[in-house]
C-alpha cells in the first residue's frame, strides 16, 4: 500500500519522535540501522521529511535529527504519507489504473473505496506520541 521510501519515513518519524521525547537526537546511521534501512536511502527520505516540516535537522557535533516535544503529539502519520508518497494513497486506483472513479470503475473499485477511506480516517487519527510511547514502552516495536 505504501511505498518502501513511506514506510521507512513513518518508523524514521516514530524513532525520532521517541529519542526526542528522551531529549535525545539522533544521526542519520542510527536511524538506518533501528529501521533496517540503507543509509544514503534513510538520508533521502529524512531530507523530505524536514522539507515539510515533520522533522528537525540540527548541524554540528551534537546535530542530529529530532522532532520539538510539543509538536509531537500534533503529527498525524497522514502528513508523513503525503510528504513521502502524496496523495495517492487517499484516491489512487486499487489496481494502479489512470483512470478510475465512480462514472468508470476498476473490477475492485468499490471495496478499494471502503479499504481507503477507512485507512484515510486511521492516518489521520493517530499521531506520532502515541506510536513513540507504545514503542518507548514496550508495547509494539520497530524492528524485530
Amino acid at each position: 500500500m505504501f511505498s518502501k521510501a513511506c514506510e521507512y519515513g513513518i518508523r524514521a518519524s516514530i524513532f525520532i519522535a521517541k529519542n526526542s521525547y528522551e531529549g535525545r537526537r539522533v544521526s542519520p546511521k542510527e536511524i538506518s540501522k533501528e529501521i533496517d534501512s540503507p543509509q544514503a536511502f534513510t538520508a533521502k527520505i529524512l531530507q523530505d521529511l524536514v522539507r515539510h516540516g515533520i522533522i528537525n535537522s540540527v548541524k554540528g557535533a551534537y546535530g542530529g535529527f529530532e522532532i520539538d516535544k510539543k509538536d509531537i503529539a500534533t503529527i498525524k502519520l497522514s502528513q508523513i504519507v503525503i510528504a513521502i508518497d502524496g496523495n495517492t494513497v487517499f484516491n489512487g486506483c486499487g489496481l494502479g489504473l489512470q483512470t478510475c472513479n465512480e462514472n468508470h470503475p476498476c473490477p475492485v473499485h468499490d471495496q478499494f473505496k471502503i479499504i481507503r477511506t477507512e485507512l484515510k480516517e486511521m492516518l489521520e487519527s493517530t499521531n506520532l506520541e502515541e506510536l513513540a510511547l507504545n514503542i518507548k514502552s514496550g508495547a509494539s516495536f520497530l524492528k524485530v
